[in-house]
């Protein structure tokens, strides 16, 4: 359904992204950024779905500032590696990618971010650090951003069997975070991936539900 396009990063990376077009006027652009395995078949099938839902989706590839075409597995190994490269590339060039993938699709109209595990707190820190409405499912790094303000609409999903991340913590960005939208599943972390053993459908039904319900209020 999509294609791959090339985009340049403000701090000088070159990285692929995978762009998914709605079939009628799109009603605006969403950045669906990665899982520590990379852009695998798995995100490349999100960005599909908003794109069925009427959105320009596009998913950039994050880790190709440290290797390029990264698709790893859900197995010890692929989590290992994924850990590696999310080490390399940091915060600040994740960013980076979102913010080029943004600027990419800006034509669409007003756009939004969902991330997803790693991905989630890329998702939550664009909320903060770019001002776009942003959906964060089980950013197992949330924690670490709640000392900053966020400027856009957000909303979060998590796992309440999730051994990733502690309630202490989840409610740490609950607290941070009094007027966004705050969903906790009778689930375990990756719930949203057919693609794991945790995947959980009707929690992943309803999460979408609630994702394009808040994509529909705050982009169009």
């Amino acid at each position: 359904m999509g294609k791959i396009i090339e985009l340049d990063t403000t701090d000088g990376q070159h990285l692929n992204a995978y762009l998914a077009e709605p079939s009628s006027p799109s009603k605006g652009g969403i950045v669906v950024v990665q899982e520590i395995f990379g852009v695998n078949a798995h995100i490349r099938s999100v960005a599909d779905r908003y794109a069925q839902a009427g959105y320009t989706a596009i998913a950039p590839a994050v880790f190709d500032s440290a290797e390029k075409g990264v698709e790893l597995g859900y197995d010890q190994a692929g989590m290992q590696k994924g850990l590696d490269l999310v080490g390399k590339v940091g915060f600040d060039k994740a960013l980076a990618s979102v913010q080029a993938a943004a600027k990419a699709v800006a034509g669409a109209g007003k756009v939004g971010v969902v991330g997803y595990c790693w991905g989630g707190s890329i998702a939550y820190l664009a909320a903060i650090r770019l001002g776009l409405p942003a959906v964060s499912y089980y950013g197992g790094r949330n924690v670490q951003l709640v000392g900053e303000q966020a400027t856009a609409p957000l909303l979060f999903h998590y796992g309440l069997k999730d051994a990733h991340i502690s309630e202490a913590d989840r409610e740490k960005v609950r607290a941070a975070n009094p007027t966004a939208g705050f969903h906790v599943y009778d689930a375990d972390h990756g719930f949203n991936c057919d693609a794991r053993a945790s995947f959980d459908a009707p929690s992943a039904q309803l999460a979408l539900q609630r994702s394009l319900a808040f994509f529909a209020r705050h982009l169009g």
